[in-house]
């Protein structure tokens, strides 16, 4: 069965452009979402850096939530095609389930409650990946942000 649900190069090439296609637009959307953020914390004249650093801190968790969907949404859209895999689950899956799935693998949490099946684990592990990288560097920026207010 693997042979066969691997051997269809269509399916898995359509995962591997959606794959690639689902790292740059969030990668595109952290790095823009990190440049207007940095500009606008720059331009507030707050007399209090710990509303800055707030406001930087609920930024970048929306940074994160709308890569999580991003990610959510392509795994909904590859699963219409059963040909590039499925969801193993106790319960049926949906696209909330798919929003979810992404989530826990994005945080790598990885729960084990929905597992995907078939050429689809490529965008999986790579979101993994990818969302350990966007954190890290939402930390990197924080840090920096907070430095650089707090010295004042």
């Amino acid at each position: 069965m693997n042979d066969l649900m691997y051997g269809n190069w269509l399916a898995n090439g359509v995962v591997v452009l959606a794959t690639i296609a689902a790292v740059c637009l969030c990668v595109l959307v952290h790095y823009e979402g990190l440049s207007l953020l940095g500009r606008g914390l720059a331009k507030r004249h707050d007399h209090q850096p710990r509303r800055k650093v707030l406001y930087g801190i609920f930024a970048v968790l929306v940074l994160h939530i709308i890569e999580i969907w991003l990610f959510g949404i392509t795994h909904w859209a590859l699963l219409l095609w059963p040909e590039t895999g499925h969801l193993v689950s106790a319960t049926t899956t949906g696209f909330l389930d798919t929003i979810y799935l992404s989530a826990m693998t994005y945080t790598t949490v990885g729960f084990g409650d929905l597992a995907p099946v078939g050429p689809i684990r490529f965008l999986a592990g790579t979101e993994a990946l990818t969302g350990f990288v966007m954190i890290t560097w939402s930390a990197s920026f924080t840090f920096l942000e907070m430095e650089r207010f707090w010295r004042r």
